[in-house]
């Protein structure tokens, strides 16, 4: 059936939720995973900032992002390997969340897609925007949601 699972995390408790399940749907398959993190890119230099504190910031903004991508993955990898699942953590830095998931699937050769979401309903959506809906309707994959 499902053989290659994509989990889009954040570290976020809502996030840990789709680790709990994706590894337990992925042991009851026999299926691997791949964690998925997506980092913000560095703001664009404001007239104010000068050269050299733009470069310092964009730096420390690297190093903070990678170092908490790798944070959640590891954690990540840790709850797969304990149910014997095999795990590769992913990570890229863009702004285009939805683009580089559904861009993922595809690079990854995934083939179910397991993500959460706040099921804000529709003044939320307005506000905030959903990752999980625009993936569903860009993405060629099935993408089970959970709440």
């Amino acid at each position: 059936m499902f053989t290659h699972l994509l989990v889009p995390v954040d570290g976020s408790e809502l996030s840990q939720h789709a680790v709990e399940t994706s590894v337990a749907l992925a042991q009851k398959l026999g299926a691997r995973i791949t964690g998925f993190v997506v980092e913000p890119m560095a703001p664009l230099p404001t007239e104010s900032a000068g050269m050299t504190t733009y470069l310092n910031q964009t730096e420390e903004l690297r190093r903070r992002t990678e170092a908490h991508a790798r944070d959640v993955l590891a954690g990540f990898s840790s709850a797969a390997a304990a149910a014997g699942v095999p795990f590769k953590g992913r990570f890229k830095r863009t702004e285009l969340v939805d683009d580089a998931i559904v861009e993922a699937a595809t690079e990854f050769a995934c083939d179910l897609l397991v993500m959460a979401t706040h099921g804000r309903g529709a003044f939320g959506e307005l506000l905030y925007g959903s990752h999980t809906k625009t993936v569903i309707t860009r993405g060629k994959l099935p993408v089970l949601v959970l709440r």
